[in-house]
């Protein structure tokens, strides 16, 4: 399901309206093959954009979502950036795209970019962009950067042809929110978007972030933030 193209400013969404904005996230180290079903089955029911999973749950989920409409999404070098080498990051990739995932979003070599390696941060992205053939999405980690380091992440990270940029990439790092976002929106150069993520629980939450110009929410609070059920005691990575 591709993503809704929308005026954020205009955005007045129901909570159930979020659904399309969304991309259910379930990463759980122990998360069993009937809860991935599962969670498969909610992307559907509830319109989801994509259900967001493990690379070794994609054979199983690519399946349960074949013809659906709802897109499969995985992850690398996630949920701690920054420890795969760039050509084990470009093999995964191309393997998570040979098992049939539509979108692909991918950490980054912060200590890299600190060290001034600019070169090799861009090109550990673009491997991943070439072998892929995916749109990628390029969790930045923006709280651990100093301005100036912000700057050259953006602009390093659509040199190497990302898809769409992140602000971080769990609320271990940064609970999302509309500073960041507008950050980012306003350096995505054109056809570039932005997705949120990190502790997205509520469906106001979720809202704020859309006007300020998200395409995409990661959470694996989709459940609570359409239905407006969800408060500070709900879980969300």
């Amino acid at each position: 399901m591709s993503e809704t193209t929308v005026n954020p400013a205009e955005l007045s969404l129901t909570p159930a309206e979020l659904a399309p904005f969304i991309q259910h996230t379930k990463i759980d180290p122990d998360a069993t093959r009937d809860e991935m079903i599962a969670h498969a089955q909610e992307a559907v029911t509830h319109g989801f954009n994509a259900a967001m999973v493990p690379a070794s749950w994609l054979p199983l989920v690519v399946a349960e979502l074949k013809g659906t409409g709802v897109e499969v999404a995985s992850a690398l070098d996630f949920p701690t950036v920054g420890v795969m080498t760039s050509a084990g990051k470009a093999a995964e990739a191309a393997e998570i795209a040979r098992l049939g995932a539509d979108q692909l979003d991918i950490g980054v070599q912060v200590g890299w970019l600190k060290s001034g390696r600019y070169d090799d941060f861009r090109e550990d992205i673009a491997g991943v962009v070439r072998a892929s053939g995916l749109p990628v999405k390029v969790m930045l980690e923006l709280p651990l950067l100093t301005d100036a380091e912000k700057e050259a992440a953006v602009e390093l990270a659509m040199e190497a042809g990302a898809s769409f940029l992140k602000n971080a990439s769990s609320g271990q790092i940064e609970t999302a929110n509309p500073t960041s976002v507008r950050y980012l929106v306003d350096r995505a150069r054109e056809g570039v978007r932005v997705k949120a993520s990190g502790s997205i629980k509520s469906y106001r939450q979720g809202l704020e972030l859309l006007r300020a110009g998200a395409s995409l929410l990661g959470t694996s609070a989709g459940l609570a933030i359409i239905t407006d059920t969800g408060d500070a005691s709900t879980v969300s990575y």
